[in-house]
């Protein structure tokens, strides 16, 4: 039986015995909620997702464009590959950098 987060999103058909899992384990998600792409899914259970942004700079009056790399807990309900476009939420830490886990693939 899986739980619902909390989130506007679609709960995975797929079952998983994950503990960390926010569908199907006891990890609770909480803030922010993060579109991204995938740019790296080579590590057991994780996934880099890149995130693009516009930076406003005061001295010119413009927007330039900076990206950053997060870190995601990736369950094993969840089916993505590089180059998805993800729904990542903020959770409690993880491991050192992971403080995401990955909750939705979105539809392109």
């Amino acid at each position: 039986m899986a739980r619902n987060p909390g989130l506007n999103v679609s709960v995975p058909e797929k079952e998983c015995d994950d503990v960390n899992c926010p569908f199907h384990g006891a990890l609770p998600v909480r803030g922010q909620v993060i579109t991204g792409k995938v740019v790296s899914d080579r590590m057991q259970g994780s996934v880099v997702v890149s995130r693009d942004y516009l930076h406003y700079v005061k001295k010119y009056k413009r927007y330039e464009k900076r990206s950053s790399k997060l870190h995601a807990h990736h369950p094993p309900c969840i089916d993505l590959k590089v180059g998805d476009t993800v729904k990542i939420a903020e959770c409690r830490p993880i491991s050192k950098t992971k403080k995401f886990v990955v909750v939705e693939v979105a539809e392109e």
